[in-house]
């Protein structure tokens, strides 16, 4: 993002944005006069932070502060994914409700946050507050003849019902068919379709089941999000973003279900900031978890406000 100002009596700066999605600097305009809306994914928490985490954070924290200085007023969500098969799995290996360990997750989310200086976003929903709204918009695109009713009991959105699939990324269905590795079993149409609607377990916990129209059951990943930002930002907004590993899958697919059920632009503009590397390759979430990585976490909290890892973060940018 790069700007510059303009005269004493200017009110904005001249922004511009590099765009994933249009692969170029573009000069931002929100669609609402003054106002610039922004969803940013957040973080699954089945456990703490670790550093890639706290680059996106940090990042993205940067974007709503430089839109803020610029003149803008600025509605910033960043979701929280509280329920997935990786908490699952957690909660059972810890003896613990689905609730208390995320509960306790999003603590200790919000204590390395305010240790780095992040301010807290407007918004900070949770998954599991949203699936009413997830099921009315898979609801939304079954009647639209996007998703279907898998024979084990899943919902599915069809990829090849979209027209304009893989734009953000770059993928096209041509490539990503010469990679399919067939599923066995997996009820899914197709190899690309991917899951709106995950049917209940029997080795899963009651706090991981909904009642649905579709049977009981869970909500995918990607669903989420398109329900969480139309909902408080609306159907089209101006910023998504996230780290560079969620333009593909997640990213498209949210494209894909969001403008697939409401005939319309997502987002205009795709942020996604770089990943963090440890001898030049992405780190993994082993070491970035473990013991070396995290080593700065208990200085900063004792040192609210430390902006030395935040300005490091920044200047690779």
């Amino acid at each position: 993002m790069t700007g510059r100002l303009g005269s004493v009596n200017q009110t904005f700066m001249t922004l511009r944005i590099y765009n994933t999605l249009s692969r170029q600097l573009d000069e931002f305009s929100p669609l609402e006069a003054n106002h610039v809306r922004m969803y940013v994914c957040g973080m699954t928490v089945y456990d703490v932070c670790h550093l890639g985490h706290a680059r996106s954070m940090v990042a993205f924290d940067v974007v709503q502060r430089w839109l803020k200085a610029s003149g803008y007023r600025v509605t910033y969500v960043r979701n929280v994914t509280d329920i997935d098969d990786k908490i699952i799995r957690r909660a059972l290996e810890n003896k613990e409700t689905i609730g208390a360990l995320t509960d306790r997750m999003v603590a200790l989310l919000h204590r390395d946050a305010d240790a780095l200086g992040v301010e807290r976003p407007d918004h900070e929903p949770r998954a599991t507050q949203y699936v009413g709204q997830m099921l009315g918009l898979i609801e939304r695109l079954e009647q639209r003849g996007l998703a279907y009713r898998a024979r084990n009991q899943d919902v599915n959105f069809s990829v090849r019902k979209f027209d304009g699939y893989g734009k953000l990324s770059g993928k096209s269905l041509d490539a990503l068919r010469a990679g399919e590795r067939v599923a066995v079993d997996d009820g899914k149409a197709d190899p690309l379709d991917f899951v709106l609607w995950k049917s209940a377990k029997a080795t899963e916990p009651d706090d991981a089941k909904w009642p649905s129209v579709f049977g009981p059951g869970r909500p995918g990943w990607h669903i989420e999000c398109s329900a969480m930002a139309c909902d408080l930002l609306g159907e089209s907004f101006d910023i998504h973003g996230g780290g560079a590993d969620l333009q593909f899958p997640h990213h498209e697919n949210e494209i894909a279900q969001s403008e697939g059920a409401f005939g319309k632009p997502l987002a205009r503009y795709w942020m996604h900031n770089g990943f963090v590397t440890r001898d030049f390759e992405k780190m993994s979430k082993a070491w970035a978890t473990s013991s070396p990585s995290r080593k700065f976490w208990p200085a900063l909290t004792q040192r609210p406000r430390d902006f030395s890892l935040c300005a490091r973060i920044t200047a690779a940018h």
